[in-house]
């Protein structure tokens, strides 16, 4: 049910809907600032809210202590579900990132990052994306400042109960999707992410969850001791192969990106169960699937992966659709590059932690948002382009691109993302791939600059 009185077709009210706080004013006012935000998603706060008086109503919004990350996510997750329950598997991917505010030293309530000399936020989400790598919204979002005094004391830190850990928040983001699984039925859900969240613990979680359990589809960090002798990679390597999957690798870093080639292995194997404080963990029960690149090219390191999922996996079908289903997993490294290179996170001048955090809850939203229409555009290029953009955004790009009346027929979503992109740098020359996240968020920038081009126009005209 909306709780807003007034009437308004933009994307923001229709992802904010269900929006909480507690004074309708409230709630009005994050979506005025969720708009302004995701019109020019890269200046800042000021910057987009073209004004004093509009900013330091943005200002006082993250101020209020009834406005907090986890009120302005729900909605947002709301929706999220809604959108997971029209497709019969969904991938909830999972990571951490790092946000820096080393130079933001007016900011309290930072913690340590990876060197003690930085300062900062670590954020942990949960991404649902279709296996056609559509982002469908984020389930939760979860921020926290890591505490200096245990920074570089591992000893101590083993003796702390999981649920002290910042390990623990993988379990927390399991039982979410779990608590997502039971709601939707129709929909299997999928658990999925990289080599952090090899935890026995989450296997525990899993293999004694009640209900309708999501999957686990997690890559091997640990070569666990195995039930009856053995270790993991050494049963994986000597189950026969099933089959060959090839794949683009995307480039990362200083690796180059190339085309892979891999063997696949299954086997279904128990771990030897260890002891937390004393106690015995239950024995656990996976399948491990091994993906390994037999003829590098070379000098290249062969890509080697492992996986472990709670499914049966017994053919080559199944596990080829495993290694699709992990390398979905980029989009949350996607995500995160939007987020920081796109929404410049890490450039808010907010004074504490407690303001920052529903910020990077509204930015949360319109990162999505961006990726959402980079991949919808892709996946499906024949979608009516009103289904995401308001009819004020695609006429004014319409009139602005073409230089002539917009349609009665709104056009397709490929073309309309093709022509925003436009003004993002993207060329659309033959042969040149589909727009990317980067020409789009700066293309909707211009969107709204047409838009306010064209309403002055028309009021002038009256």
């Amino acid at each position: 049910m909306r709780m807003f009185d007034q009437e308004d077709s933009s994307w923001a009210l229709e992802e904010m809907g269900a929006l909480r706080l507690g004074d309708k004013r409230l709630n009005r006012r994050a979506v005025q600032v969720l708009k302004q935000l995701g019109e020019k998603p890269t200046p800042s706060i000021p910057t987009a809210c073209k004004g004093w008086t509009e900013t330091l109503a943005a200002y006082r919004l993250f101020d209020n202590e009834k406005v907090t990350m986890e009120k302005v996510l729900a909605a947002h997750e709301k929706a999220t579900v809604a959108r997971i329950g029209q497709h019969p598997v969904v991938l909830c991917i999972e990571d951490t990132t790092e946000l820096d505010y080393s130079t933001k030293k007016e900011t309290k309530g930072l913690g340590a990052l990876t060197y003690e000399t930085r300062q900062g936020l670590l954020l942990h989400p949960t991404l649902a994306v279709t296996p056609d790598r559509v982002p469908l919204g984020c389930l939760r979002g979860f921020v926290w400042a890591r505490d200096p005094e245990l920074y570089g004391k591992e000893k101590e830190y083993r003796k702390i109960p999981i649920e002290e850990k910042e390990s623990f928040r993988w379990i927390e983001g399991y039982r979410c999707v779990n608590k997502v699984a039971a709601e939707l039925r129709q929909t299997k859900l999928v658990y999925v992410a990289d080599r952090e969240s090899d935890i026995y613990e989450l296997f525990v979680e899993a293999q004694t969850a009640q209900g309708q359990m999501a999957d686990l589809l997690i890559r091997v960090a640990i070569d666990r001791k195995l039930f009856g002798g053995g270790k993991l990679w050494g049963q994986a390597e000597e189950s026969p192969t099933l089959g060959t999957v090839e794949f683009d690798l995307p480039k990362r870093d200083k690796r180059p990106g190339r085309r892979v080639a891999q063997t696949l292995r299954a086997v279904r194997v128990k771990f030897k169960a260890p002891y937390r404080n004393g106690k015995k963990l239950p024995v656990v029960e996976v399948t491990v699937i091994l993906a390994k690149e037999e003829n590098p090219p070379s000098g290249m390191e062969p890509v080697e992966w492992m996986l472990l999922t709670t499914r049966s996996v017994t053919t080559f079908t199944e596990a080829a659709q495993m290694m699709q289903w992990y390398l979905c997993r980029w989009q949350i490294e996607v995500f995160f590059h939007i987020l920081k290179n796109g929404c410049k996170i890490e450039k808010l001048q907010l004074e504490h932690v407690d303001r920052l955090k529903p910020a990077i809850a509204l930015y949360m939203i319109i990162a999505w948002r961006i990726l959402y229409l980079t991949m919808l555009g892709r996946k499906c290029p024949d979608l009516s382009c009103d289904v995401v953009f308001d009819t004020e955004e695609w006429q004014a790009v319409y009139i602005v691109t073409k230089r002539a009346h917009p349609p009665r027929r709104p056009p397709r979503l490929d073309e309309m993302v093709k022509m925003i992109a436009s003004y993002g740098g993207y060329l659309n020359r033959k042969g040149d791939a589909e727009p990317g996240p980067k020409t789009l968020w700066i293309g909707l920038q211009r969107t709204r600059d047409f838009v306010l081009g064209i309403a002055a126009q028309k009021r002038l005209q009256e």
